[in-house]
């Protein structure tokens, strides 16, 4: 994404631009369908760091959360934009949708480091395995 950036600030290369912007769009939903996958075969990870961290965890798991799906909705709509050239919409949220995907991107890996590097992870319960145990 920061490549696509970089070139549209230029001016000059558009076509650049618009080949970095569909890279990023389909390595974002490449990971989204990883991360659904993950989530459903094998589950979600809880945070296993110190009790007193929990919910200092918890809230900004839910921030990244937020941050993550508004992310998609306005990368969605910018590259709604974009394909439709309104050009003048697509312009006016661009710095909101780029900082907002940077932002996941950050909060994303703080997430792994909290759960898989910093601390030891938590118990890992399967979405099918929970739905089967019902």
């Amino acid at each position: 994404m920061a490549a696509g950036i970089v070139r549209i600030k230029k001016h000059q290369d558009i076509d650049g631009h618009q080949k970095m912007m569909k890279y990023a769009a389909v390595s974002a939903i490449i990971f989204f369908i990883i991360y659904v996958s993950r989530t459903i075969f094998i589950g979600n990870t809880a945070f296993g760091g110190p009790d007193y961290l929990v919910p200092f965890y918890t809230v900004f798991l839910i921030f990244h959360i937020v941050l993550a799906t508004s992310g998609a909705f306005l990368g969605g709509t910018q590259i709604y934009f974009g394909a439709k050239e309104k050009l003048s919409k697509h312009r006016k949220l661009a710095p909101w949708a780029s900082v907002i995907w940077f932002g996941t991107a950050i909060t994303g890996v703080m997430v792994y480091v909290l759960l898989y590097v910093l601390y030891p992870g938590g118990e890992t319960t399967s979405l099918i395995r929970a739905i089967l145990q019902n």
